[in-house]
């Protein structure tokens, strides 16, 4: 008899936990019979503020809304230049074009993932006007130095949070670090809708005011349009359900936390198998992925998937080689990758509700795989 198979991420077992209470929350959705900007819109946006530390939350429809909005609110457009992390998820990069600003790609750290502070110093320009760092899996970018060059040259520092629900560094939550953080609540997240979702958090009570034009179609009276915006709300029951979940978020991320423990104290003496870096004093990571690398990345994941172990890859192929972005050059300062990231990098099974007979099921077949490839 073969062991069970180990899914990537089991949305299934992590919302059925939470059947009651999304229950409860359709039957007062439906009985009120309002769907679209309502009291639990505005409910789920202060819970979400305040357990970020910011003053305001504004939910849009999706994480790359909650990017490009912000940027729109700023004023950033064509002639504009934004500076990103090559390694990251496309959307980080598509909010930029979406604007008709110019993308700048720098190199992340080779150990961390996230974006090199140095590289981002390198490509600032007289056009640039701001930096979206990545807290890329679930890891704080190095903020407090990228907020010290986004004041000395003026820039605006926007968060991409997506990743990285309930992560702190000092004590304090990402969302409340740089001038506006944007948010996923796609259902994979560490605090995933049942359908899809994003917000945006801020301290600065005019972009929140603006951005509530931007996702009401420029409107905050019915019928007079001050802006060019668009349709880009979270629906009543998708706030519901995050209020139903946002209160198990922290529990979830601790046990994350404690799968990616077990995985780096039990992993670190295999050959060729990189792990992450470790998490330095003064930092929580919400491990939204454990991500590994190792030189024959693939022939590993086919070896796991040949015993029942799902494994991604985050991310295959860099948005620079992607053909939305074809025909581009990039500037030279800060643009480097030192190593081929997207060729090692594979993503172990760490879901909230894994048992810890799973993880060591999981951790002795990685154990297998990488000694047979040795």
């Amino acid at each position: 008899m073969s062991a069970p198979y180990v899914p990537f991420l089991d949305l299934q077992a992590i919302n059925a936990r939470f059947a009651e209470g999304f229950a409860q929350a359709l039957t007062r959705v439906q009985a009120r019979g309002l769907w679209v900007l309502g009291p639990e819109t505005q409910s789920f946006e202060d819970e979400f503020a305040q357990y970020c530390g910011c003053a305001k939350a504004v939910s849009v429809a999706n994480g790359l809304d909650a990017l490009e909005l912000v940027l729109r609110a700023w004023g950033i457009g064509p002639g504009d230049e934004v500076i990103v992390p090559r390694h990251t998820f496309i959307a980080t990069w598509l909010a930029v074009s979406l604007v008709g600003a110019t993308v700048v790609p720098v190199r992340c750290d080779d150990r961390t993932h996230t974006i090199d502070v140095e590289a981002i110093e390198a490509a600032i320009t007289r056009r640039t006007r701001a930096v979206v760092p990545v807290h890329l899996y679930g890891r704080p970018a190095p903020m407090h130095r990228i907020l010290g060059l986004g004041r000395r040259y003026g820039l605006k520092v926007l968060e991409d949070a997506a990743q990285a629900h309930g992560a702190r560094l000092n004590g304090v939550r990402v969302g409340s670090l740089g001038d506006a953080a944007a948010f996923s609540f796609y259902p994979a997240k560490n605090l995933g809708a049942l359908g899809d979702g994003g917000a945006v958090t801020t301290n600065d009570d005019a972009l929140a005011a603006e951005l509530r034009l931007l996702r009401n179609y420029g409107s905050s009276q019915r019928y007079v349009h001050e802006r060019v915006g668009r349709n880009s709300r979270l629906d009543e029951l998708q706030a519901a359900f995050l209020s139903v979940k946002l209160p198990q978020l922290d529990a979830d991320n601790e046990r994350r936390a404690r799968i990616a423990a077990c995985y780096s104290r039990q992993l670190s003496d295999l050959p060729a198998l990189q792990l992450p870096a470790d998490v330095p004093a003064g930092m929580e990571a919400v491990w939204h992925l454990y991500v590994v690398r190792h030189p024959q990345r693939d022939r590993l994941a086919d070896q796991l998937r040949a015993v029942g172990i799902d494994t991604h890859v985050h991310y295959p192929r860099p948005p620079d080689l992607q053909a939305a972005y074809a025909g581009q050059s990039w500037p030279s300062k800060g643009s480097d990758q030192k190593t081929d990231t997207h060729n090692e990098v594979l993503s172990l099974p760490i879901g909230p509700t894994l048992t810890d007979a799973t993880v060591s099921r999981v951790i002795n077949e990685v154990r297998a795989a990488v000694l047979a490839l040795a």
